[in-house]
C-alpha cells in the first residue's frame, strides 16, 4: 500500500489510535450480530421439524446457481430486476473489498492474494459506481413512482417505503466511502508524483481523485481516514440491521432458496417423521400456534423481501378477495419478532394464529394455484402453510357453512355432490354415446390396459360428462384398451387434502388405490388435472399416470390418431392453462403440440400463460365456497381472451371449462366467446 498518506490503521485522532478504535469497532460489531442472529435462530429452533430439505444435495445447488446467484427470477419484472441483480452482483464483488478494509483498519499490510490489484480493482471500482446509480433509481422508482404491489393496505399496518430507502441510502453511503476512501490517496499520489494507482474512467474513484487533485495534503488525509471509518462503521451498522426488518433476506435468501422445495405438486405431511397410518394417534393437526410452522417455513418468514409480485400474481388479491400471499409472510415475520424480540422477553405464549395474526376467510380464499410460488425470487413456499393452518382449523371445527356439506358428502358418498355412487358410470350408458364407443367397466372384476380415472365432476355434472365422453372416444380411436372403475372409483381428493380434511383424503386415497390395483391395469390416463396431480404426486404404488393431453399428443406424433382440418372460418383459439397440469405439474407443451396438430388450427396464447396462467377460480372445492370478491376470476380470464384476440378458449379441465362458461354468461359474451375442452375438441375432430 502507498505510504503517500498515513493508513487508518496508524493514524491518530485526538490522541486515540485509528487502528485501537477499528478493532474495538470490529469486536463490538461481530458480537452484536452474532448475539442478534442466535436471537433470530430461537423461534427455529422451537420450530416443528422438516427432514426433507436435506436430500438431493446436488439439485439443491443447482438452485443456489440459478435462482439464488443467477437471480433467474428477477428479470420477470424486468426493470426492478435488472436494477435488483445491478445491486447484487455489484454488492457480491464489494463483500471481498469490505471485508479486506475490516482488517486493513489494524493491520495496514493486509490484503487478499488477487484482490490487491489488477482485474479486481478495476471491476470493483465499477461495481460501486454501478450500485449506486441503481441504488438512486430504485429510490426514486420507490419513493415518488411507487408500484402499486409495494403498496400497503390500511388494514394490513405500515407502509415498509421508508425502511426500503434508508438501507438504498446506506448501501449508497457505503459504496460513496468506499471510492473516497481510494479516490483521496489517489489524489495525494497525484500531487506527490511518481508512481499513481490506475482510476478506472468514469467510476466515482476517478471522479474523486479528479475532484480532490488540488486539494491540501492535511485535508486529503482527513478524508482518507474519515472516509474509511464511516465505511467501517455503516457496514457494521447495516450487517446488524438486516435481521430487524424485510432486508433479512440478504443474510437468508441464500439458505432458503437451498432448502426450497424440489418436488411440486404435493402437500407436506401433517408432521414429519409420522407415518400416516399413525396420524390418528397426534393429539392435533395442522398449525395453530406459531411454533406449529416447520423452521423452513418460519425462514420463509424472514427471507420475505415484501417485493409483492406473490400478490401481484395471486388471482385471490385480484379479485379483492381478503387474501395477499405477501402479508401471510410479513405477519408471522411480525409474529416471531413480537414473540421472540432480540431485547426483552415476549408474551409466555405465542397465542393461536387464527385469534389475531391470520383470519379464517383470509386462508379459506387461496385457490392453491401456485402462482405466488411460481414467482417468488427466493423460493418463499405458500401452499403448505395455507394447508396447515386450514389443518388446524378443520381440527377445530373452523370450517365455512358453504364447504361443511360437500365435505360431509365426501365422507359418505366419496363425492362432494353426494350422488349414489352406482351412478358414477351413468354417462357411459347413454344409448347414443354407446353406439359409438363401449367404455368397460371393471366394477365387477374386468380387465383393461389402462384405467381411465374419471373423478367426481366429470362423472357426475352433466355438461362435465360430455368430457368423459369425449375422452373414451379419443382413447378409443387411438385403439387403447381401457376401462373405467364405476361405483369402486372415489373422489381422487385432490381439494379434500388441500382444505385441511387429511384423515377423509386418507380414507379415499386408499380406497381408490385398492380399487386402481384390483385391477391390474399398466397405466391411468386422467381428464382432470387434479386427479391427475393427487395420483401422481400423492398416491404411491400406482401405475404410471398420464393427463390425456399427454396421451392424445403422444398418440398423434405415433400416428394412431388422425385429426381433421377445422371447418369454421375465423375461429381463433387460445389455451387455457389449468393450474395443476401447468405450474404444479409443468405440462405445458403437450396440449399445445395437439392443439396445433389440428389441420387449420389459428392459436394464439394470452399475455398470462404457462407457468404465469391465470387461475380460473375453480380449484375443486372452491365451486361450492362462497368468498367475497368484487368480480370472478374466470371473468378476469375471459377479457385477457377477448385481449389475446380470441373467440375460442380451450381448456383441459373440468373445473375450469364450468368456470369459463360461467365467466362467459356473466361478462355478457355469449355468442362472441365460446370455451371448450380438449377432450371435446380432439373428439369433434377425430377423422372417422
Amino acid at each position: 500500500m502507498s505510504q503517500v498518506l498515513v493508513p487508518p490503521a496508524d493514524y491518530s485522532y485526538l490522541g486515540i489510535s485509528t487502528g485501537l478504535l477499528s478493532i474495538i469497532l470490529t469486536l463490538v460489531g461481530v458480537v452484536s450480530l452474532t448475539f442478534i442472529i442466535y436471537k433470530r435462530m430461537v423461534p427455529l429452533l422451537k420450530a416443528a421439524p422438516d427432514n426433507s430439505r436435506f436430500d438431493r444435495i446436488p439439485q439443491r445447488l443447482v438452485m443456489i446457481f440459478k435462482i439464488g446467484l443467477a437471480q433467474y427470477r428477477h428479470p420477470r419484472y424486468m426493470l426492478a430486476g435488472i436494477l435488483h441483480i445491478l445491486v447484487f452482483f455489484g454488492f457480491l464483488t464489494l463483500v471481498i473489498r469490505t471485508l479486506s478494509l475490516v482488517f486493513i483498519g489494524f493491520w495496514p499490510e493486509f490484503g487478499i492474494p488477487g484482490f490487491t490489484s489488477g482485474p479486481y480493482v478495476v471491476i470493483k471500482d465499477y461495481a460501486a459506481t454501478i450500485v449506486l446509480i441503481s441504488c438512486v433509481i430504485l429510490a426514486i422508482r420507490r419513493g415518488m413512482f411507487t408500484p402499486e404491489r409495494y403498496k400497503v393496505p390500511e388494514r394490513y399496518g405500515k407502509d415498509h417505503t421508508g425502511e426500503a430507502i434508508f438501507v438504498l441510502c446506506v448501501i449508497s453511503v457505503m459504496m460513496i466511502t468506499e471510492s473516497l476512501f481510494e479516490g483521496a490517496l489517489i489524489a495525494a499520489e497525484m500531487q506527490q508524483g511518481g508512481h499513481v494507482t490506475f482510476a478506472p474512467p468514469l467510476t466515482m474513484v476517478w471522479l474523486f481523485a479528479i475532484m480532490f487533485s488540488d486539494t491540501s495534503m492535511p485535508v486529503l488525509q482527513e478524508l482518507h481516514v474519515g472516509s474509511y471509518l464511516i465505511h467501517h462503521i455503516v457496514f457494521l451498522f447495516f450487517a446488524c440491521f438486516l435481521p430487524f426488518g424485510k432486508h433479512f433476506h440478504v443474510f437468508t435468501s441464500l439458505f432458503n432458496v437451498f432448502f426450497m422445495r424440489i418436488e411440486t405438486g404435493n402437500i407436506k405431511p401433517v408432521r414429519y417423521g409420522v407415518a400416516e397410518e399413525k396420524l390418528d394417534e397426534l393429539e392435533s393437526f395442522g398449525v395453530k400456534k406459531l411454533e406449529d410452522f416447520t423452521w423452513k417455513h418460519q425462514l420463509d418468514f424472514y427471507t420475505c423481501a415484501d417485493c409483492g409480485r406473490c400478490s401481484d400474481h395471486c388471482p385471490a388479491n385480484a379479485v379483492g378477495r381478503p387474501l395477499s400471499p405477501r402479508f401471510i409472510s410479513i405477519k408471522g415475520r411480525d409474529a416471531i419478532f413480537k414473540n421472540y424480540p432480540i431485547f426483552g422477553k415476549g408474551p409466555e405464549e405465542s397465542g393461536l394464529l387464527m385469534e389475531g395474526v391470520y383470519e379464517e376467510d383470509e386462508i379459506w380464499s387461496c385457490t392453491t394455484c401456485g402462482a405466488c410460488e411460481e414467482e417468488c425470487p427466493i423460493g418463499i413456499e405458500y401452499i403448505d402453510k395455507i394447508v396447515d393452518l386450514r389443518r388446524g382449523m378443520v381440527d377445530e371445527g373452523m370450517v365455512p357453512q358453504s364447504l361443511q356439506k360437500p365435505m360431509k358428502a365426501l365422507e359418505k358418498r366419496g363425492n362432494p355432490w353426494g350422488k349414489m355412487e352406482k351412478k358414477r358410470l351413468e354417462w357411459a350408458a347413454d344409448k347414443e354415446f354407446k353406439a359409438e364407443c363401449e367404455v368397460k367397466s371393471l366394477e365387477k372384476g374386468g380387465e383393461a390396459e389402462t384405467l381411465y380415472f374419471v373423478d367426481s365432476i366429470t362423472s357426475f355434472d352433466e355438461r362435465m360428462q360430455e368430457i368423459a365422453k369425449a375422452t373414451s372416444k379419443v382413447l378409443n380411436a387411438a385403439d387403447m384398451d381401457f376401462g373405467a372403475l364405476g361405483k369402486l372409483e372415489k373422489d381422487s381428493g385432490n381439494e379434500v387434502k388441500r382444505f385441511g380434511e387429511e384423515m377423509l383424503y386418507q380414507d379415499l386415497k386408499d380406497t381408490n388405490t385398492d380399487a386402481i390395483l384390483e385391477t391390474g391395469c399398466k397405466n391411468i390416463v386422467t381428464s382432470d388435472p387434479h386427479a391427475y396431480n393427487v395420483l401422481k404426486n400423492e398416491y404411491s404404488e400406482l401405475p404410471p399416470v398420464e393427463h390425456i393431453t399427454q396421451t392424445v399428443d403422444q398418440k398423434i406424433k405415433e400416428g394412431k390418431i388422425q385429426l381433421k382440418p377445422l371447418e369454421e372460418e375465423g375461429k381463433v383459439y387460445t389455451y387455457h392453462d389449468p393450474c395443476y397440469l401447468g405450474r404444479h405439474n409443468e405440462i405445458y407443451d403437450a396440449p399445445r403440440s395437439a392443439l396445433d396438430a389440428i389441420p387449420g388450427m389459428n392459436r394464439v396464447d394470452m399475455l398470462k400463460c404457462k407457468d404465469r396462467s391465470f387461475c380460473c377460480g375453480g380449484g375443486g372445492l372452491m365451486l361450492f365456497y362462497e368468498p367475497e370478491e368484487e368480480t370472478r376470476m374466470g371473468v378476469l380470464r375471459v377479457d385477457m381472451a377477448k385481449e389475446a384476440g380470441a373467440n375460442v378458449i380451450v381448456t383441459a379441465c373440468p373445473f375450469c371449462l364450468v368456470n369459463m362458461e360461467d365467466a362467459i354468461k356473466v361478462a355478457g359474451m355469449e355468442g362472441e366467446m365460446e370455451a371448450i375442452d380438449f377432450s371435446e375438441l380432439m373428439a369433434r375432430q377425430l377423422k372417422s
